[in-house]
């Protein structure tokens, strides 16, 4: 079985660190929102940031996006977008005498869906298909979406006017929902202290290119997740279907997610094997998203982030840490 050398892991967590002190000089005092949000992007995922406005969420994105040396685009989600908008569309060459697809904005490898829950429903769904099978159907021809590969999605959650509520298929799709939340006093006074510099990821260079993203992803599959760590994801996927305020409980699909994002994890901190607190660090950014909550849940003030934490309470935690 293959396994990660010493060395490699120490390439990795040097390569990640490099990463996330890059975005955290425009991102001040974000260390765990940046770190979760290279974790998804080595895991193969999708990011969605759900925040009040004004707290950084574009601005994360787009230091992201200026640290690593791929192509990035930014969607703007509004009610009249169209699916076309966002996958691209296929236009008759009078030249040449035959259609020819223009791609859209999702074929960058990052892409900021900027406020997605104002498109509408059929405009969301045409994010479906790429975000989970990595290409685009186009009349009847698929368009391969070469790797890496992101979106970043940001919502907020207290404007409700104008805006559709993202199905649960959707949701299912993001590897991770997290919030960027309000800077601790020393951030903001440093950033008030800085208030003329109107775009602190402007001046972000790349620190790595996409062959160094798809090593890191590659080295990530490589983690070892022994059969304990295993049976302990399982027995909390199958506790939160048994959770009488949750009506729908962690899919096979979350399962499967959460292990990915604790293998690329478990590298960052330096180790090339999973540990129990590696799941319980990832536990509610990866299924805070994928507990639907009963309809009459809300009265007796249950939230699907007081049901991770009871169930990592409940849920013994294997002795054997290989």
């Amino acid at each position: 079985m293959a396994t990660v050398h010493a060395d490699d892991v120490r390439w990795y967590a040097d390569a990640f660190d490099r990463v996330t002190r890059n975005v955290e000089s425009a991102v001040l005092g974000k260390h765990e929102v940046v770190r979760l949000a290279l974790t998804c992007l080595v895991s193969g995922g999708h990011l969605l940031l759900e925040d009040l406005p004004g707290t950084g969420k574009t601005m994360l994105a787009r230091a992201l996006a200026k640290s690593l040396d791929c192509s990035f685009a930014r969607i703007q989600f509004t009610p009249d977008l169209l699916p076309s908008d966002v996958t691209g569309v296929t236009v008759y060459d009078q030249t040449r005498g035959e259609f020819s697809f223009h791609p859209g904005p999702i074929f960058h490898s990052m892409v900021l869906a900027d406020e997605i829950n104002r498109a509408s429903p059929k405009t969301q769904s045409a994010l479906l298909e790429v975000m989970e099978e990595g290409h685009v159907t186009v009349d009847g021809r698929t368009h391969e979406v070469r790797p890496p590969f992101m979106v970043i999605a940001t919502q907020n959650p207290i404007e409700q006017a104008g805006t559709y509520q993202l199905p649960e298929a959707q949701l299912d799709r993001f590897l991770m929902r997290t919030s960027v939340g309000h800077p601790d006093a020393e951030s903001t006074e440093a950033l008030l202290a800085e208030s003329r510099v109107r775009d602190r990821a402007a001046g972000l260079g790349p620190v790595i290119g996409a062959d160094e993203i798809t090593r890191m992803s590659q080295l990530a599959d490589l983690v070892h997740v022994d059969r304990a760590i295993i049976g302990y994801v399982r027995r909390l996927a199958e506790a939160s279907r048994e959770v009488p305020d949750v009506r729908i409980g962690l899919s096979t699909r979350g399962a499967l997610a959460w292990i990915r994002a604790s293998k690329a994890w478990a590298l960052s901190e330096g180790r090339g094997h999973v540990v129990p607190e590696d799941i319980a660090t990832l536990a509610l950014p990866v299924l805070g998203h994928r507990l639907l909550m009963a309809s009459g849940a809300a009265f007796g003030g249950a939230t699907s982030d007081h049901v991770i934490d009871d169930l990592l309470v409940q849920v013994p935690v294997p002795r054997d840490r290989a």
